[in-house]
């Protein structure tokens, strides 16, 4: 019982996300398999795959210069406007991922919400729906508490400065 309860306590300030990271080197070895495919005349498929994975590598960063370029590529995929509806999903979805590493809740849960509306049986857009409630509940949930405690700490030092005078009137 108390182990579930500090499991608890853990998930609440821990994050919860259970999107994979990448690191510096799966960014440079991307990067460098996109600028090959750019260079190479028809192999248009395997170029957008390439920058995919690179887009993909970006927004699953720890740095949020990484992830924030990750979002400029795909959002310039998307106004671009090629490809087709599974293309469109797998860019909203991976939109949503860098929006929630940007700390863009309310961004990203839209985004998901149309990659869903496309294809509402996309395991990974649910689940990433579910982190963002939860993100999004959990910082109202401390958001409260921070308040709470400053209300206390702001009464606590009304009623200090209120005995203290009374004190000296003594």
């Amino acid at each position: 019982m108390a182990a579930s309860f500090l499991d608890k306590i853990g998930n609440l300030f821990g994050g919860g996300d259970t999107l994979p990271w990448t690191d510096s080197e799966m960014i440079a070895t991307c990067e460098v398999d996109a600028n090959n495919k750019a260079g190479v005349s028809g192999e248009l498929g395997n170029k957008n795959d390439s920058i995919m994975r690179l887009a993909w590598a970006l927004v699953h960063s720890h740095h949020p210069s990484d992830v924030q370029r990750g979002i400029a590529m795909l959002e310039a995929s998307l106004s671009d406007g090629r490809g087709g509806v599974p293309e469109k999903r797998e860019i909203l979805y991976l939109l949503a991922v860098g929006q929630f590493r940007a700390a863009e809740y309310a961004r990203s849960r839209r985004l998901v919400d149309q990659a869903l509306q496309i294809s509402p049986d996309f395991r990974q857009a649910s689940a990433l729906k579910q982190m963002i409630e939860d993100k999004i509940a959990k910082d109202g949930i401390i958001g409260v508490g921070l308040a709470a405690g400053v209300v206390a700490l702001v009464a606590s030092g009304i009623v200090a400065a209120v005995a203290g005078s009374r004190s000296h009137r003594k």
